[in-house]
């Protein structure tokens, strides 16, 4: 069983992101704050649990939480700031958006920017570790996920239904099949071939 929190006396949000590797879409980050009296017997690091499981879990973690928040970040803001300032601009967000304020925040991975006067602690791998950082990867996950499907639709060849945007092989045949959309990351290398030199 997770923890709850870092701090119990503290009303304390945890923050988590998703697709920081993808090679399409946003990057999404969720923060959540939870009540002291929660528990769940699945919660847990959202790539531990099938999709019908987080999809499952996401009304439970909405309808308990004191508060949550899920935000993207589009590709053309992840260009211009690098993903790694990205997905701290989509934390962020997503804390700003909260309708209490935390006072501390729990931030999955070793890398955060101070959010105002909060006190924080990064915590590698910490949605295996708290509860608070595991909701928040489900919804980040969750809604990002929704979205990549829903670009699907409009883009089928590269199946983001599936692959949800990450650099799988069927994903880079289509790319270099089909050349990339506006959704894809200019910034990132969409194929390996761009890494060769022409001498």
């Amino acid at each position: 069983m997770l923890d709850l929190k870092i701090h119990s006396q503290l009303l304390e949000c945890g923050t988590d992101e998703a697709g920081r590797g993808c090679l399409a879409g946003p990057v999404t980050a969720a923060a959540v704050i939870l009540p002291d009296n929660f528990t769940h017997p699945w919660l847990t690091d959202s790539k531990k649990l099938s999709e019908k499981k987080r999809l499952e879990l996401r009304p439970i973690i909405e309808a308990q939480a004191l508060a949550c928040a899920v935000t993207h970040v589009m590709m053309d803001e992840i260009d211009k700031v690098n993903i790694l300032n990205a997905s701290i601009m989509a934390m962020h967000r997503s804390i700003e958006k909260l309708k209490l304020l935390p006072e501390f925040i729990a931030v999955d991975g070793n890398r955060f920017k101070p959010f105002g006067k909060i006190p924080y602690q990064c915590v590698v791998k910490g949605d295996g570790k708290y509860l608070h950082i595991a909701a928040a990867s489900i919804l980040a996950k969750t809604y990002r996920d929704d979205y990549l499907s829903e670009l699907h639709d409009e883009f089928p060849a590269y199946n983001w239904r599936k692959n949800k945007g990450y650099p799988t092989r069927e994903h880079r045949e289509a790319i270099k099949k089909f050349g990339p959309t506006p959704y894809h990351r200019k910034s990132f290398r969409l194929l390996p071939e761009q890494l060769r030199l022409e001498i």
